[in-house]
């Protein structure tokens, strides 16, 4: 098997990088936004590099052979025969998110999802007039559920629209099929369109927990789902803007593509050509990636259960780089000010819909070295 490198990450301090400048100028370990510190799979760096010396960089459509991997990835990982009439590309999946608002609710109208979650599923439907409303998780036993009574009672002539994510950000939490038949059949129920942002879908951490994409379960699911996927989270190319909504329905993906008219901008020839090396290129790398981020995951939940007796990580890491975690008992007022002193950035859990003061999100997409100096610096905060 060939070996890749993620102890050794490239100098990000003063460069372009936002997850960097947001302290620049201050000795603070970012571990904040979903941006990892290794570099893109060796594979995307040649196929950069082979279309930068064509030298031509004009208006850019995909080629048969980029919507050929997305294709063939789709039904290797997950048994899933797309299409390629289905696809609609986009420069970003928040992109999407809004899109997918516009094009399915009016003004007034409301969109339902399951809190906390990533926060432009608050915002996007805000962003052009609708409403969001936001079902709390549960937590039973150590894990994560669904309160479906609550859903039931949240649906009205009004909601329009389900928001899932799957794996979820920030539980960091893989949806099981039959979970997703009971919600697929809950849409076809109250006739919402059901919106599945699948993007840390290539992220599973756990080998026995498979992803299962909303839009297999059945084919009166899959004519009410707009998928959302991506790229950019595991192969680390967010900056490279390309993204695509999977719509096997004609008449929603019309009105999709007309919500986009005129507002949403194409996706660049450099988007392209990492998109085709990732999906078709990569897999050797995504592996590694995936056992690296598993022992960083676990190096972490060791770390928190030994020396922070304040932190609690209240259920098990199934995907993503992203550790949701309680620190509701350290009594802070502001946690994020109170770590960023010690030098360790995180995300506040207040715009993910936590009550402000609990929660709090770590970025572990980083080499072993930079979480071994963030806990030492945590361990400073907490004395």
């Amino acid at each position: 098997m060939t070996s890749f490198d993620f102890d050794t990450a490239p100098a990000r301090r003063d460069t372009d990088s936002q997850k960097w400048q947001k302290y620049a100028g201050r000795d603070v370990l970012p571990l904040w936004v979903a941006d990892m510190d290794f570099k893109s799979a060796p594979a995307i760096l040649e196929a950069l590099h082979r279309r930068v010396d064509h030298g031509i960089f004009g208006y850019a459509r995909p080629v048969q052979a980029t919507v050929d991997a997305v294709v063939a990835a789709m039904e290797q990982r997950y048994g899933w025969q797309i299409e390629a009439s289905w696809l609609v590309w986009l420069p970003g999946l928040v992109v999407g998110l809004n899109v997918t608002a516009q094009a399915f609710a009016e003004p007034g109208d409301e969109v339902l999802t399951v809190g906390p979650v990533y926060p432009p599923f608050m915002s996007a439907p805000k962003n052009s007039a609708r409403t969001t409303v936001v079902v709390p998780w549960l937590l039973s036993g150590g894990t994560w559920i669904l309160d479906w009574e609550a859903l039931e009672r949240a649906v009205t002539p009004r909601t329009k629209l389900f928001y899932l994510c799957n794996p979820h950000n920030p539980l960091a939490r893989v949806w099981r099929r039959e979970e997703l038949m009971r919600l697929g059949e809950f849409c076809t129920r109250h006739n919402l369109v059901l919106c599945s942002d699948e993007i840390h879908c290539d992220l599973i951490l756990d080998p026995a927990l498979p992803h299962v994409p909303t839009a297999v379960l059945s084919p009166e699911i899959a004519a009410r789902t707009v998928t959302l996927m991506a790229p950019s989270k595991t192969y680390n190319v967010p900056g490279l803007g390309t993204s695509l909504a999977i719509i096997p329905d004609a008449i929603r993906r019309t009105r999709f593509i007309r919500a986009t008219a005129g507002i949403v901008a194409e996706v660049t020839c450099l988007g392209f050509t990492a998109c085709e090396a990732a999906y078709r290129d990569c897999e050797p790398w995504r592996q590694a990636l995936l056992a690296y981020l598993r022992g960083n995951r676990d190096y972490l939940l060791d770390a928190i259960a030994r020396d922070f007796p304040g932190i609690r990580v209240e259920a098990p890491v199934e995907a993503t780089y992203l550790l949701w975690l309680n620190v509701a008992a350290l009594g802070l007022e502001n946690p994020i000010a109170h770590f960023e002193k010690f030098g360790v950035g995180l995300s506040d859990g207040a715009p993910f819909g936590a009550a402000k003061g609990s929660h709090v999100r770590l970025n572990f997409g980083c080499p072993r070295a930079t979480l071994v100096e963030a806990m030492r610096r945590l361990k400073a905060a907490l004395a």
